[in-house]
């Protein structure tokens, strides 16, 4: 029943499955003697990397790394991830910890956040810290696609949490999937059809992470979930309106969509499309305000590109320091192939602008 649940979700899906389940057999990369350890943080599987210690140095920075898949594929282990970050630790002379959280079908929403919000909570202890030599003052919380969805949602949740003696210095967010209320913004509807991550691929990956039916698909397609009826999502519009949060390279001449009467049981059947732990870009502005530095990287070539600018500015006008770091050429997950044979000059380019951001703000 797996197999038929995956093929349905088109040829683009089983492709990049594969291209990960390949790629996983090459070689890792690293120039350095990087310690590599599983370890289990408050009963969730994490790969930590350690690089060596230089000199008299005392205390390291981290970054606590959330890996992307649409909530249901790749891991913390496969090369891809694990290259990735091998790299950082390295680049950053940082201890990189990436959470191994379970994945659809195993479960679904909320347990992928629930693991990667206990494990940085676990991380965050200062016994935890010692053990590891790391800096309580410099933590980076950060994630890829749906990894960023999850960093995103856990750095909201605990800027709420009083009771924290160490909090995040930053999070940063690639390419990050941050709402599934409008799936006809500009992003979306010029790269419907997008390899690596189409229009329908990325609804897919919203129902499976909220078990729902896959007969939703195209109401959720034209918006029915979030017509002008359906009174649930009324209080919810103008914090993603993107005629209002887009800046005209990106709003081109696109024009929302916005359905006059749809279908309010859609909500009914799965209300985490309103959740604020699932979609971050509904949180509130007194949330946002709450939140730390933050990197947005984004690509033009990608249906996501939106969530992560409007997050940005909605971040920015909380009073957040927020960079927006936009590639023109890119696409989307770009970031994880820099490996031959699929070593891309975007993926070189993405990640050496995203660890350059962390070197000098962490």
């Amino acid at each position: 029943c797996h197999l038929i649940h995956y093929l349905r979700l088109s040829h683009h899906l089983i492709v990049l499955n594969y291209l990960i389940c390949t790629f996983d057999k090459l070689k890792d990369v690293s120039s350095e003697d990087i310690k590599i350890t599983d370890a289990v943080f408050d009963g969730v599987e994490v790969r930590v990397f350690e690089p060596p210690a230089k000199g008299d140095e005392k205390l390291k920075r981290s970054v606590v790394y959330i890996h992307g898949g649409g909530w249901a594929l790749a891991s913390a282990r496969t090369s891809l991830y694990n290259n990735l970050c091998r790299i950082m630790a390295e680049s950053l002379n940082a201890v990189v910890v990436s959470v191994e959280y379970r994945l659809v079908p195993k479960v679904c929403f909320p347990e992928q956040y629930h693991d990667a919000l206990r494990a940085t909570k676990h991380f965050l202890q200062p016994d935890v810290l010692a053990e590891y030599s790391v800096d309580p003052s410099r933590i980076a919380v950060s994630g890829d696609s749906a990894g960023g969805n999850l960093a995103a949602a856990v750095c909201q949740q605990l800027s709420k949490e009083e009771d924290l003696t160490v909090r995040p210095k930053l999070q940063a967010l690639i390419y990050p999937v941050l709402q599934a209320f409008d799936f006809n913004t500009p992003s979306y509807q010029q790269n419907t059809n997008m390899p690596v991550l189409p229009r329908s691929v990325m609804i897919h990956y919203w129902i499976d992470y909220f078990n729902g039916n896959y007969d939703l698909a195209h109401e959720l397609l034209v918006n029915n979930h979030t017509a002008l009826n359906v009174g649930r999502a009324l209080s919810f519009r103008a914090r993603l309106n993107w005629t209002s949060l887009l800046p005209p390279s990106f709003k081109k001449s696109y024009r929302p969509v916005v359905q006059t009467t749809g279908t309010a049981a859609i909500v009914e059947q799965l209300p985490a499309l309103l959740d604020v732990r699932a979609v971050p870009l509904l949180a509130d502005d007194a949330t946002l305000a709450r939140q730390p530095r933050t990197y947005v990287l984004t690509c033009e070539n990608d249906v996501l590109r939106d969530d992560g600018a409007m997050y940005a500015q909605r971040l920015e006008r909380a009073g957040v320091p927020v960079t927006l770091d936009h590639f023109h050429d890119c696409f989307h997950g770009c970031m994880i192939f820099t490996v031959w044979p699929t070593d891309f000059s975007a993926g070189v380019q993405t990640r050496n602008s995203y660890i350059k951001w962390l070197d000098e703000n962490l």
